[in-house]
């Protein structure tokens, strides 16, 4: 199924991982662009983007051999709530940076963090069972049904 065909599936976990993937771009390019003004905060975000590859790109893990404990561990990340809580969290804290230093160009990245923590917590609610889009080397939704 290629893009079109997981935009009209209305699978919410999909939209999740491409605000994700957009919220990779922004932390990475606007840490850049803010580091000299708030270096923590940057460093930060450059952090969260880090751990946010680990998690919506499957290609990285299919490319390195794992263990089995790491597997069950990497398994939690497959819950649509546990996704929604951590997008919270790392929103939560970009937001921070605009509260203690003002208007900020990471608050576009918060944003894009906090709809993809809606987005994943819309999937929960409705019981759509989690799907990683074919594109990003994911199952996609034909898996999913």
């Amino acid at each position: 199924m290629g893009c079109f065909g997981e935009i009209r599936s209305m699978n919410f976990s999909l939209y999740g991982q491409w605000l994700g993937l957009a919220s990779i771009a922004l932390l990475i390019a606007l840490g850049i662009v803010d580091l000299t003004k708030h270096v923590v905060f940057s460093i930060v975000g450059w952090v969260i983007a880090f751990i946010i590859i680990m998690v919506e790109i499957p290609l990285c893990f299919k490319m390195c051999p794992t263990s089995p404990k790491f597997d069950t561990f990497v398994a939690y990340f497959e819950n649509s709530y546990f996704r929604a809580a951590m997008y919270l969290v790392f929103a939560i804290v970009m937001f921070l940076s605009n509260l203690l230093h003002g208007a900020t160009p990471l608050i576009a990245c918060a944003v894009c963090l906090l709809l993809a923590a809606i987005s994943y917590g819309v999937a929960a609610v409705m019981g759509q069972a989690f799907a990683s889009s074919s594109l990003i080397g994911g199952t996609g939704v034909d898996n999913v049904v």
